[in-house]
């Protein structure tokens, strides 16, 4: 999906109703976590660009690294979640194969299937 697209999507989905004070919702949860990632980004970046002291260890960025596995699995749940939705509203597997950026149907069909067996093993304790 082209870059204009995008914001596009982000200011359409922004219209929609606020979002609920719980902080417990798995999209809050991925938010948050990917906040703090940049925190430390951002962090670090300053140190390097000001000569600062470090401020960020290698413990800290251990622990911005151990983040990204439960946010994968929560973005595929949440998408998930979605394409679901696309197709309860009525939307081909063309249509969302746009809205991913993908080439045709058959690759977001695939993609979904990828997305439940990983979500599966996960459950099972396979992965």
């Amino acid at each position: 999906m082209p870059r204009d697209l995008r914001q596009q999507a982000r200011d359409r989905l922004s219209a929609l109703a606020p979002a609920p004070g719980d902080d417990t919702t798995v999209a809050r949860r991925v938010e948050q976590d990917v906040s703090l990632v940049g925190r430390l980004l951002a962090a670090a970046g300053e140190e390097k660009d000001h000569g600062q002291e470090p401020g960020v260890g290698p413990y800290d960025v251990g622990a911005a690294l151990g983040l990204f596995e439960e946010m994968r699995e929560q973005l595929d749940r949440l998408e998930t979640q979605v394409v679901i939705e696309a197709r309860r509203r009525g939307m081909d597997w063309r249509q969302v194969a746009a809205h991913q950026g993908l080439n045709s149907s058959q690759a977001a069909s695939q993609r979904y299937q990828r997305l439940m067996t990983r979500l599966e093993e996960i459950r099972q304790g396979v992965r």
